[in-house]
């Protein structure tokens, strides 16, 4: 489904301040593979992902997505495999649109766009359902600006409407960082029932490793822009929270 070959990214080449973020990374996702990437700040987590998801470009290697050689092609390009959750919030949204005009916006993003009505009351019941299953009571509130939402509420629909379009593959770049406990319990429990139900290739970016532990089938560690480890479902299962603490003492 994704596979990385021999993956660099050097940023400020020939400069002095020069900065080697991967240095050959080589990785291979199958379908519904649910990898969590964990690593201290500046490992190369995030250039890791910016680069599968178009945002940057590699120095050296290949992407290769459902078998088609991407590395050379821009992020909107690859909008129609890959939907993004970014951890800020405040992304990913037009704040002064609202709910309902956001989640329009969603489902058409890969679209051609054509001069028809976009919202009928067959769609505002779908976003009503699909709302509904978060049980905030967001389903009653479809006009309200998404500027006006908590961090947690904008969150969390920000979730739901990466599954609006045919997306294959969801990348969760720190998704709760930005949340109090609560609400990052419940976006860490949508986004894996999302997974789960749409079938989706997922990779979690994460600090929290009790978040590393408890999801995905798959979790490798960065350091210093290369694979430090790398666990399969099994590895990972019988992996004790105190043996990850240790990885980074």
């Amino acid at each position: 489904m994704i596979e990385l070959q021999h993956i660099s990214k050097v940023f400020n080449k020939g400069k002095v301040n020069e900065v080697a973020a991967l240095k050959d990374v080589s990785l291979t996702l199958q379908k519904q593979d649910f990898l969590v990437v964990v690593g201290s700040n500046g490992s190369g987590k995030t250039t890791l992902l910016n680069i599968i998801a178009g945002a940057e470009l590699s120095s050296s290697g290949k992407v290769i997505i459902s078998g088609a050689d991407v590395s050379r092609l821009a992020e909107y390009k690859r909008s129609k495999w890959i939907a993004r959750v970014f951890q800020n919030p405040l992304s990913g949204t037009a704040s002064d649109l609202s709910i309902l005009d956001n989640f329009r916006l969603a489902a058409i993003r890969t679209t051609k766009k054509k001069l028809i009505i976009g919202i009928n009351n067959s769609f505002r019941k779908r976003v009503q359902d699909k709302i509904a299953t978060l049980g905030m009571g967001l389903e009653n509130k479809l006009e309200q600006p998404m500027g006006t939402l908590s961090g947690g509420q904008r969150q969390a629909l920000t979730l739901l409407m990466s599954v609006m379009d045919d997306t294959q593959i969801l990348l969760l770049d720190e998704p709760t960082a930005a949340l109090d406990p609560r609400s990052a319990s419940v976006i860490m429990q949508t986004a894996h029932s999302l997974i789960q139900q749409y079938k989706l290739t997922a990779i979690l970016i994460t600090h929290n490793l009790k978040e590393g532990h408890q999801y995905g089938n798959r979790l490798i560690q960065m350091s210093e822009g290369k694979v430090l480890r790398d666990l399969n479902a099994s590895e990972k299962k019988s992996l004790q929270m105190q043996e990850m603490y240790e990885w980074f003492n």
